[in-house]
């Protein structure tokens, strides 16, 4: 409470809301004059400063504070004003912190749904198979070709066992004149 003035009385009031997650607050302060039939009629206030509050924040405790004051004339009021300030305050806190949560969840929850994106891949067709195998085997085909050119250009033309007994048949019979000599 600080006093600016004595007439009329002026004076400010902080209020702070209990700390919230990571010792997070908000924080007002408010600015009192009495008028002269106060407290039949309503005190002026006004919001100087706050901290870590959204306008709209801004425009509920201002709305609180002229419901407040309206449902308490003809009793003193600003206890009961600075009150209600903390409570909303504190719901100010709370609903930054489920905001927070709700954020939270929400990016675990597209998270997973990229995941399942990822792993769920293309539905397997008739159509689509028959397409990849054709594009498969024509790859495995231009592999097998770039192989043989490359052997035959490297001069390594050689052929297997089998295909030197298909080629020359007197091979047949050699392996028996070395048996025979």
């Amino acid at each position: 409470l600080t006093v600016l003035s004595e007439k009329p009385t002026t004076f400010t009031i902080t209020v702070t809301s209990e700390a919230g997650e990571n010792d997070e607050t908000v924080q007002t302060t408010l600015k009192f004059t009495y008028r002269e039939k106060y407290p039949d009629e309503t005190p002026l206030y006004e919001i100087v400063s706050q901290e870590n509050l959204d306008d709209s924040d801004v425009m509920d405790i201002i709305k609180l504070l002229e419901q407040q004051a309206e449902e308490n004339l003809g009793m003193v009021m600003i206890f009961t004003l600075v009150s209600a300030v903390q409570e909303k305050l504190n719901e100010i806190v709370d609903q930054i912190k489920t905001r927070r949560e709700e954020e939270k969840k929400q990016k675990e929850r597209e998270a997973e749904e990229e995941e399942k994106q990822r792993f769920h891949g293309t539905p397997v067709t008739i159509e689509n198979f028959l397409n990849w195998k054709a594009k498969f085997d024509a790859e495995l085909l231009e592999i097998k070709r770039k192989k043989m050119k490359e052997e035959e250009q490297a001069g390594k033309n050689k052929l297997s066992g089998k295909q030197l007994f298909e080629m020359d048949h007197n091979l047949d019979t050699s392996d028996i004149q070395f048996l025979e000599e």
